[in-house]
């Protein structure tokens, strides 16, 4: 799964990389790097939509503010978001949440790369059967072993409060999910001293990293063929990511800084590994 991740990418690096258009499209306010990104919270998501009032009614590239945790078009509350900050790939064309979304308004959700805490193998089991398990133990931060962005497969979704007038700021709501797939098995590029050598013993879900040459079909709203877009949620080529130990103060979402980033030389004392 991604339950927590990191974005320290400014505005403008992100507009050089994913080549947004600055029509209108920049936030308002820029968010501060996060070291600890966690659900509910505003993120930077990329995403090809045209822009309102305007006659050309081509998609343009944009970079926007989205709150981490869809809410779905029909819900008749935004409660539960914070409950749906992932979606599976194998059944997201399928599911009544998330299958609008995968037709027609997909994004990408830079990252620096994302948190996950290292469960014994009965655990990992629990978790993949979807059954309760125990606390989660030594964190370690997952990235491109290139030092690139991570670009994570997204979904993103409008709300409207209907309790609010149309000229209220939160009258309309629009969030995003990060989908997932099964960690990789094969070694990581990079593997610390000691513990874990591939993604999939770290944690059995990761995010749905993007490469480059996909991002634009991803991101083109006019492809809405279900079928056609699965062939997009394919794992990346494996060998691409390093996974190294860091602090558990990542682990209160409170604690928040680059140093939450700083890699150990192993695992904590009394944590797993």
């Amino acid at each position: 799964m991604c339950g927590r991740y990191a974005a320290s990418r400014r505005p403008e690096d992100l507009a050089g990389i994913f080549e947004i258009e600055i029509r209108g499209s920049e936030p308002e306010e820029t968010l501060a790097p996060d070291y600890n990104v966690a659900p509910t919270k505003e993120v930077y998501a990329v995403l090809d939509r045209p822009l309102k009032d305007v006659e050309d009614p081509r998609p343009v590239r944009q970079l926007r503010r989205l709150t981490w945790g869809l809410v779905p078009s029909w819900s008749k509350s935004p409660e539960g978001a914070a409950r749906m900050i992932n979606a599976r790939a194998e059944t997201v064309h399928e599911k009544p949440s998330y299958r609008r979304a995968f037709s027609s308004r997909r994004c990408i959700v830079p990252a620096d790369g994302y948190y996950e805490w290292v469960t014994g193998e009965q655990e990992r089991d629990l978790e993949v059967e979807g059954r309760r398990k125990r606390p989660r133990k030594q964190p370690y931060f997952v990235l491109p072993a290139d030092g690139s962005v991570f670009a994570m497969a997204g979904l993103y979704e409008f709300w409207r409060d209907k309790t609010l007038p149309d000229d209220h700021p939160r009258a309309w709501w629009v969030t995003c999910s990060v989908i997932t797939t099964e960690a990789e098995t094969t070694p990581l590029a990079v593997s610390p001293a000691e513990g874990p050598r591939s993604l999939a013993e770290i944690h059995p879900r990761m995010p749905l990293m993007l490469t480059p040459d996909r991002w634009d079909g991803w991101l083109d709203p006019s492809r809405t063929d279900p079928e056609d877009l699965r062939g997009l949620l394919t794992p990346p080529p494996p060998g691409l990511m390093r996974a190294y130990p860091v602090s558990t103060a990542v682990s209160n979402v409170r604690n928040n800084g680059p140093e939450l980033l700083k890699e150990l030389e192993g695992p904590e004392e009394g944590t797993l590994f």
